[in-house]
């Protein structure tokens, strides 16, 4: 997992109790909105696209589909993300990448997560538009440029370079961990 995993493993490790208080501070009424999490991670004139991805993020964290994260669901999503089986993360990132819900990932919509995550970690090194074309040449086997779920997690277990290119893509230990220790404020040290 990494050095970001450590630090998420031993947030998780603590007390629960301790970790509930921490929750309820950042978010006193026990519930996040969406609104709360772009204030929290800071979106203030990030692009359409980034926008859109905390959106995609958010509606897959909130399970119960009410408009809130509460601590459950919160629970919930950091266990799939650190803990969870390689099929299960794989069925979240494609319900992150297919945006209008048709169960199929088109271009354009890998596209669009990969600049929004791009435009969040302001970490550029490879174009989305030839991380796409890679995934597509090894993944469509039907060249239908769409790819429905079984596609997409068939195809990813059998390239472990795409496999990995995904993990670090989708890696939101950024997120968990700001949401989780609470947004330093301006002027806090």
């Amino acid at each position: 997992m990494g050095a970001h995993g450590s630090n998420l493993d031993e947030i998780l490790a603590e007390d629960m109790h301790h970790w509930y208080n921490k929750f309820m501070r950042e978010s006193p009424s026990g519930l996040i909105t969406l609104f709360e999490l772009k204030t929290m991670l800071q979106m203030q004139g990030m692009t359409e696209e980034a926008s859109s991805y905390v959106d995609q993020v958010f509606y897959t964290f909130d399970m119960d589909g009410d408009g809130y994260i509460d601590f459950v669901e919160y629970i919930a999503a950091v266990s799939l993300l650190l803990k969870g089986e390689i099929n299960q993360k794989l069925k979240w990132y494609f319900k992150l990448f297919d945006q209008d819900g048709n169960g199929k990932i088109d271009k354009d919509e890998m596209e669009t997560i990969f600049k929004a995550i791009q435009d969040i970690t302001r970490s550029y090194d490879v174009p989305p538009e030839e991380i796409v074309t890679l995934i597509y040449e090894r993944i469509d086997v039907n060249n239908e440029g769409e790819l429905t779920l079984e596609e997409f997690i068939t195809g990813a277990k059998e390239h472990p370079d795409i496999m990995e290119m995904l993990t670090k893509m989708m890696d939101l230990t950024h997120v968990l961990e700001i949401i989780v220790n609470g947004q330093k404020k301006p002027g806090q040290a």
